[in-house]
């Protein structure tokens, strides 16, 4: 074998092994995903942080739905006095989602006083952005977050980031059902996971 060849085997040889790395990383990254979307944390707090996703008109999206169900049953098990519901207004919509979830909730019996919105967010950060300045607002510690299963990692790295004590609580059901919806969600995820690292370094 010539000298050529066998450095463009030995190269060929570490690109297999770099390559093998990282999809040993990739696949790492997604099973934690996976992990702390299985894991529901929830305990006494003093707030239940619900987080926006979309809404058609006065109607919250099924996504959206499942994650605002499961904020008012933590709230009725006691799990906190207030909740805080999350989302400013889409392209052209004319309510934001936190008031199209404050609305639902009312319709489901929650009293207006165990009810708190922030209305300015437009992503996951800027919820828990706007959710730390409430809960300030309220003289609020430690929270309960309540998002998809998995979405909880990216929901408690945030906040995190941003400040907030918080434990997760996924919601028990999904609205990303097919394997071919939960494969996107957690490649999106896995995707987010490394731009984060990336912004916030």
């Amino acid at each position: 074998m010539s000298r050529a060849a066998s450095k463009r085997r030995g190269w060929a040889g570490w690109l297999w092994r770099l390559a093998l790395l990282v999809l040993v990383w990739l696949a790492g990254v997604a099973a934690w995903i996976v992990w702390v979307g299985q894991r529901d944390q929830a305990a006494p707090a003093d707030a239940i942080i619900v987080l926006g996703a979309a809404a058609y008109h006065k109607n919250p999206s099924p996504v959206f739905r499942e994650r605002i169900r499961h904020g008012l049953d933590l709230y009725r098990r006691g799990y906190a006095p207030v909740i805080v519901f999350t989302g400013g207004y889409g392209a052209g919509a004319p309510f934001a989602e936190s008031q199209v979830a404050r609305r639902y909730a009312l319709q489901q019996g929650i009293p207006e006083s165990a009810i708190l919105i922030e209305s300015a967010s437009r992503n996951t950060r800027e919820n828990l952005v706007q959710a730390r300045r409430v809960m300030q607002q309220h003289d609020l510690r430690r929270a309960i977050v309540v998002s998809d299963p998995l979405h909880m990692s990216r929901a408690l790295r945030l906040s995190r980031e941003v400040g907030i004590d918080a434990v997760g609580s996924p919601t028990p059901s999904t609205r990303f059902r097919t394997v071919q919806t939960q494969w996107r969600f957690l490649l999106q995820e896995v995707y987010f996971f490394h731009r984060d690292l990336v912004t916030s370094a």
